[in-house]
């Protein structure tokens, strides 16, 4: 399978290049030289990153340490739930829902 990027297929009739693209062939003989000076020139450039930017992988090295899910408030949902204990708050809940509806849509 083949990907056209230039947007001109195979199947098309129409391969007459615009003015601007023949202006633009010519361009492209010398980008590939100005590529490579300024692939050379950034080989020696550092990269600074901000205190915030420091802040948030700190933070996101914390999330890491901390399970995807807390086991034991799980199990005491279970149980609850298998014993009959677990009550649902209606009020609470429509409540929540109405929040989220209006978080994503406005």
């Amino acid at each position: 399978m083949s990907v056209d990027f230039n947007g001109i297929g195979p199947g098309q009739v129409n391969t007459q290049r615009t003015t601007a693209d023949k202006s633009g062939s010519t361009q492209n003989t010398q980008a590939p030289e100005q590529a490579k000076s300024q692939a050379q020139g950034a080989r020696g450039e550092n990269v600074n990153l901000s205190s915030q930017a420091k802040n948030l992988k700190q933070l996101e090295q914390k999330l890491g340490d901390y399970p995807e899910m807390d086991d034991g408030r799980i199990e005491q949902i279970r149980a609850a739930l298998a014993d009959g204990s677990y009550k649902i708050d209606a009020e609470k809940l429509a409540q929540k829902m109405l929040e989220m509806d209006e978080s994503i849509f406005g």
